[in-house]
């Protein structure tokens, strides 16, 4: 297995940093007596309405998460954990596997997995982690581990974290196969866009560089650089186009900055073809938003935003956009996932929305409009609204309300989306 090698690699590091003298020093028992249970709990019930030919999809599932982080032996730690996602009541909705495609989809197939298997070393300057994991870059518009789903998205491989100097971070990652939310397994009904394992080889490159910070130490302005190749072998971007076709490199660079009460936010990334990937890629994303924190009374708390992201489209045959395969796409473009892959004359939306404390809760509500990038054609509209509150009496527990419609104009169909949570974590 790959996997032995990146090991005996990262033992080796390791070891260059632990004398035979030091080893004698620290108590192992220290793994075990300062070990801490994982448990984490997840009943979702989702309805999806289109407007289409498809059955209004009513999906309940209970995904439970358990698991162990041990403790720290010079630095040296493990993590384990393993989720199984279970189907309650009716299968009435398509979760990519059933072969419901009567149904809209709720992409959230059972089974049991391990979620997470990994060894971790951590020093002053710096960490490692192998095994698989859990990786969220920036704010996971690139490579995250789109926990919104029930079935998380991990990675196989190797990650490394080097401080050099205060306020600098470099990052490292190779990763030879990602678990996709779409797992844990394959079967009769899944297709070449939607695999359980992505298979390939991916390099994670980003660095990170506080410039500055204000009195109390808060960052003022960070700026990062990133280069993601992605090797993704098994995988299209649509039915209709080859394996592969989701092999890219980005490469960008974002700026947050904080002024005040207020934050701004610029990027700009660009994507081309790598590896084996039989379409020439050459598109370009950008991103600007501002928010505005208020500090009175009357509205403390309350953080508005307004921005302008666009992912861009290509005239070549075949769908050539701006794509972002790693992503925790829910969190962008829209809680209905419409453009969970870009549109082939690309994406334009601008958005506008706040995050609102409210009797003890967080109320979000969002609009977006989204345009072709290139051409004329106007998409759609969206709006977005969600309220989630600790339930009182039970530490841990938080209840989560949430609504999400599509209004659609030249892309796609009207498509409506509720959702009723309940979530403990220990």
């Amino acid at each position: 297995m790959r996997m032995m090698k990146l090991s005996l690699l990262s033992l080796a590091i390791a070891g260059t940093t632990l004398s035979h003298a030091a080893l004698a020093e620290e108590d192992f028992s220290k793994v075990f007596t300062q070990a801490k249970p994982i448990l984490d709990a997840r009943y979702r019930y989702e309805h999806v309405d289109q407007d289409n030919a498809l059955k209004h999809a009513n999906a309940q599932t209970l995904r439970t998460r358990v698991g162990v982080q041990s403790g720290k032996w010079y630095g040296l730690s493990a993590l384990v954990e393993a989720d199984n996602v279970s189907r309650i009541g009716d299968a009435s909705y398509n979760e990519t596997r059933n072969g419901q495609s009567e149904y809209s989809v709720v992409a959230d197939p059972d089974g049991s997995e391990v979620n997470q298997a990994l060894l971790r070393y951590d020093h002053k300057s710096g960490s490692a982690v192998l095994g698989r994991q859990r990786i969220n870059l920036d704010n996971q518009r690139f490579v995250g581990s789109v926990a919104w789903r029930q079935n998380e998205q991990t990675y196989d491989g190797v990650l490394g974290q080097l401080k050099p100097i205060t306020g600098m971070t470099l990052t490292y990652s190779y990763i030879d196969n990602i678990n996709s939310i779409f797992g844990p397994g394959n079967g009769r009904y899944d297709n070449k866009t939607n695999p359980a394992n992505i298979e390939g080889h991916s390099h994670l490159l980003n660095a990170q560089y506080v410039l500055l910070r204000d009195f109390r130490g808060a960052p003022q302005l960070t700026l990062t650089g990133y280069s993601y190749l992605l090797g993704l072998d098994n995988i299209a971007v649509s039915g209709a186009a080859a394996l592969g076709s989701l092999s890219s490199r980005t490469t960008g660079l974002r700026a947050n900055a904080a002024v005040g009460d207020f934050s701004v936010v610029a990027e700009y990334a660009q994507q081309k073809d790598y590896a084996d990937n039989p379409q020439e890629l050459d598109s370009d994303y950008y991103l600007a938003e501002l928010g505005y924190t208020f500090k009175g009374d009357a509205l403390k708390g309350v953080v508005m935003k307004a921005g302008y992201e666009v992912l861009g489209g290509d005239e070549g045959p075949g769908n050539r956009a701006f794509q972002t395969p790693l992503a925790t796409k829910h969190a962008f473009q829209g809680w209905a996932d419409i453009f969970l892959t870009t549109p082939a004359d690309g994406v334009k939306d601008a958005y506008v929305g706040a995050t609102v404390p409210l009797l003890g809760g967080s109320l979000q509500a969002w609009y977006h409009d989204f345009r072709a990038e290139q051409g004329s054609s106007q998409y759609g509209e969206e709006i977005n609204l969600s309220y989630a509150h600790p339930i009182p009496g039970v530490k841990g527990l938080v209840g989560l309300v949430k609504y999400a419609s599509y209004d659609a104009d030249d892309f796609a169909v009207d498509t409506d989306k509720a959702w009723l949570q309940l979530q403990y974590s220990y």
